[in-house]
């Protein structure tokens, strides 16, 4: 669920005083699919997203790709693609640098031999899933992002390490930011440090990423309904 998972990011968006479009990732809530490819046709799904506000809000919208878990992954994955001008910025929260390294963590997480179980994974990808867990990643996608990029990761996060993010922000090419929360567990920097994480977005994106003020969040609501 979008509004759940976000974790906070309709009310930061409103924070911000900008609009937000919420999307169920394929194969969530009221997405159409079967099978989640942790982020490696998602981030296509993500272009798609891209072209209809664009076609909904008109030439001159301006977004920020936005993801939390494997949404951030998806929206970093994005960022290795030719975007349009339109995107002026990601802001990705505790993503994981690979799906790889996150499958191949969780297993050990669990208790399992990741090296054995790995191999099983991808089969089981390909077959039944129709993707290659090893198509692409985030931290192979930002090597060529050429747009701002702010990583948020918590400190305590014992389901995506904080150090993936770290990978990410190193391997990044554009312009970026890291912040790292102490005491935040997965995706709960924004719930532990409101304040904090309003300021760095604030500070990072400035007035080049600003809502145009011609166009105020009741008619971006009010075409989002129609």
């Amino acid at each position: 669920s979008a509004e759940r998972d976000l974790s906070g990011g309709v009310q930061r968006c409103f924070l911000l005083k900008r609009s937000v479009l919420l999307v169920d990732q394929r194969c969530s809530r009221r997405s159409q699919g079967d099978v989640i490819t942790f982020g490696i046709k998602e981030h296509r799904d993500c272009l798609a997203w891209v072209d209809f506000m664009i076609e909904k809000f008109g030439p001159d919208v301006k977004i920020i790709l936005t993801g939390l878990s494997m949404g951030a992954s998806t929206v970093l994955m994005a960022a290795g693609t030719e975007l349009p001008e339109n995107v002026v910025g990601i802001l990705a929260d505790c993503g994981f640098d690979s799906p790889k390294s996150i499958i191949k963590t969780v297993t050990k997480q669990m208790g399992l031999p990741a090296e054995l179980v790995y191999p099983f994974v991808k089969l089981g990808a390909r077959m039944y899933g129709g993707f290659d867990l090893e198509e692409t990643s985030a931290v192979e996608a930002v090597k060529r992002c050429k747009i701002p990029v702010i990583f948020f990761h918590g400190e305590s996060d014992d389901y995506v390490p904080c150090h993936m993010s770290r990978v990410n922000y190193e391997a990044c090419a554009s312009r970026k930011h890291l912040v790292t929360v102490p005491g935040a567990g997965h995706g709960l920097s924004y719930p532990v440090a409101p304040d904090r994480y309003v300021a760095e977005v604030k500070t990072f994106f400035g007035p080049e990423a600003a809502r145009r003020e011609d166009q105020p969040m009741a008619e971006y609501a009010k075409k989002l309904l129609q």
